[in-house]
């Protein structure tokens, strides 16, 4: 039997994953300095059946970048996991390390870039390369599925993986994109502490994009190991 050629845009998530050379060289510079760091490419966190995927810009430095899951140990996640649970998707409010126990039910948190790129600013090549891993992320979600894009760079990058143009689906706080395979593309600001700090994203306004995402869930009815029933 004839097996399909694995090829870079096909294969599977690695964290030994080399295929961004500045992004490498950073993390070779990061685990010198930070030899306790888990400094690879960080991979996706959650349920496998989830009907939730939500799409951050990369690891941070000092948050998934250290612990190795997403949106732990920073800033960021203060916020994120703390909504999460207050909508039923995460077992605790507070993520503190990738070996606390938190689960996720129903959801699944994965970045546009997975390695921690220099000063927080990936270039599009490398959103470009990481793609297909986006993409594979995405193929996994069933039939009334909802991606929550946080940020412009999250959202563009969740549109070029399913084949879709910017501009039929602009990015705005808040706005809700019904996609032509019948799931839908919820935006947000990013969760980070510069959008908190200056109070761009509130507390009130991601529980609101929350509330709405749960919404749309529940209309579409239970899960059932990743089927609706």
């Amino acid at each position: 039997m004839l097996r399909r050629r694995e090829t870079p845009e096909t294969a599977a998530f690695t964290p030994d994953c080399v295929r961004c050379p500045r992004l490498a060289g950073f993390l070779r510079e990061v685990r010198f300095k930070h030899p306790s760091y888990y400094a690879r490419p960080v991979p996706s966190f959650g349920d496998p059946d989830a009907r939730l995927l939500v799409v951050g810009l990369a690891p941070g430095l000092h948050g998934a970048n250290a612990s190795g899951r997403p949106f732990t140990g920073d800033h960021a996640g203060l916020l994120l996991y703390e909504t999460l649970h207050a909508f039923g998707f995460s077992s605790r409010p507070l993520s503190q390390s990738a070996r606390d126990g938190l689960m996720l039910d129903d959801c699944r948190i994965t970045n546009a870039v997975r390695c921690v790129p220099p000063q927080n600013k990936p270039d599009g090549s490398e959103v470009r390369a990481c793609n297909d891993y986006l993409r594979q992320e995405l193929e996994m979600l069933p039939a009334g599925s909802v991606v929550l894009a946080l940020g412009a760079i999250a959202h563009g990058a969740t549109l070029r993986a399913l084949g879709l143009r910017n501009a039929a689906f602009p990015f705005g706080h808040a706005r809700r994109h019904a996609l032509p395979d019948g799931r839908h593309l919820f935006d947000s600001f990013h969760c980070s502490r510069y959008n908190t700090q200056t109070r761009r994203l509130t507390p009130a306004m991601f529980r609101d994009v929350f509330a709405a995402i749960r919404n749309e869930l529940d209309a579409a009815g239970p899960k059932d190991n990743g089927q609706l029933i």
